[in-house]
């Protein structure tokens, strides 16, 4: 089998090897807290009546075809108006929208068409592990340009400049952040257009975060931007932004020039996304009150997470300004490999090594604060701190 190894492509071979298998039986058998999959409410029941009434009637109805490669045109035109509303984006459902099975694939089907062996593509770090693995299994090299605590996360222009070769084809980014939960300033977008612009570069965008912003922050979409409408693809989800995780809707939004290619590639990539799950991300989209529900009890997550972890001894992390995870730091205990596993052996809890997002990663760890119910949840933090606390006291932290 060794020799079959030796055929498969080396940037498949790089990728890090993963025991799924393993997580499951930790959380399922084990009793460990699974706050390291970015799945809100997992593994309890979180989903709306009227969603789950739409997904039974079009089944009832008997919709065992499939939808277009492009998605159903319901859908679409839905994701239209939304669209215009709230990202002040005008696409034209036909043209310049795709349904996908999922962010994942829509992300590869967003990069892929602009990427060949030997391009560039400049990625802020610590960013989702997804966007330095895409481009290496496409042959181009992710460049990290690095987001420093210091400044909150925002990344600095100038460490894009000084990394911009000939070769640099690409900015690829997640905003509001994954891992950092940071949401990308006004500012910061404007500078990036213009230094886009400058280099004659495109832009892939993930923001399946966006419904999920904290304190009132402005949200400024990438593609909203002047002159970035033909530079940019902008990748969005229903799985974080409704908490519709195992439905895998997705969708990617691009001027007609580069959604033409997107479609004639629809079939051999994407595929039809799930006919019934499209009915249920279409009665989600109409009547998505039950968002804010859930950022309700994000908000208040993240608070109660933010002061247990500032008050432990050489753990440290900033207020979260978006999503459902938190971003903390405990590079003064130990590496993030080290630390995930002290908490998975006596605090019986699964963190994320902030290595898996990034060279500047290292020494932090990413969690999921709404995996758990309320009552666990405040278990599971007070299990953290004790553990933390008594290692930072043999390190002689305290």
């Amino acid at each position: 089998m060794s020799t079959i190894r030796n055929k498969i492509d080396p940037a498949f071979n790089d990728l890090p090897d993963v025991d799924y298998a393993s997580y499951v039986r930790a959380t399922q058998k084990e009793g460990v807290a699974p706050m390291s999959w970015a799945d809100a409410f997992y593994p309890d029941p979180c989903l709306p009546s009227h969603v789950s009434d739409a997904v039974k009637e079009a089944l009832d109805a008997g919709g065992n075809h499939y939808t277009m490669p492009i998605g159903d045109q319901e859908l679409r035109q839905e994701i239209a108006k939304k669209l215009l509303s709230y990202n002040g984006i005008e696409a034209n459902p036909d043209t310049e929208i795709i349904i996908t099975p999922g962010s994942d694939t829509g992300l590869y089907h967003a990069i892929r068409p602009f990427i060949v062996a030997g391009d560039e593509v400049l990625i802020p770090d610590p960013s989702y592990s997804n966007n330095f693995a895409n481009i290496k299994i496409m042959g181009g090299i992710p460049v990290s340009v690095p987001l420093k605590e210091a400044n909150n996360f925002q990344f600095d222009i100038a460490d894009m400049e000084s990394r911009v070769t000939e070769k640099t084809k690409m900015v690829l980014m997640t905003n509001p952040n994954n891992p950092t939960t940071t949401v990308f300033s006004r500012q910061k977008l404007e500078q990036l257009a213009e230094f886009v612009i400058k280099h004659d570069l495109v832009v892939v965008i993930d923001q399946v975060f966006e419904s999920s912003i904290f304190d009132d922050r402005e949200f400024v979409s990438m593609a909203a931007l002047p002159g970035m409408w033909e530079r940019c693809v902008t990748v969005f989800s229903t799985s974080k932004s409704m908490s519709l995780c195992g439905f895998r809707v997705a969708y990617n939004v691009a001027c007609a020039e580069i959604m033409r290619v997107m479609h004639a590639s629809a079939v051999y990539i994407l595929g039809a996304t799930n006919t019934f799950a499209q009915a249920g991300a279409l009665a989600a989209l109409r009547n998505d009150d039950f968002v804010e529900d859930y950022n309700r009890i994000f908000d208040l997550r993240r608070k109660a997470a933010y002061d247990t972890f500032n008050a432990i001894p050489g753990v440290h992390c900033l207020m979260p300004e978006a999503t459902f995870l938190i971003w903390v730091n405990i590079s003064e205990l130990g590496t993030s490999g080290e630390i995930a596993k002290l908490l998975r052996e006596h605090a019986k809890v699964a963190a994320t090594t902030g290595s898996n997002y990034g060279k500047y990663g290292e020494g932090s760890l990413r969690f999921n604060i709404a995996q758990l119910d309320e009552t666990k949840f405040e278990e599971v933090l007070e299990q953290i701190s004790v553990t933390l606390t008594g290692y930072a006291r043999e390190k002689g932290i305290l």
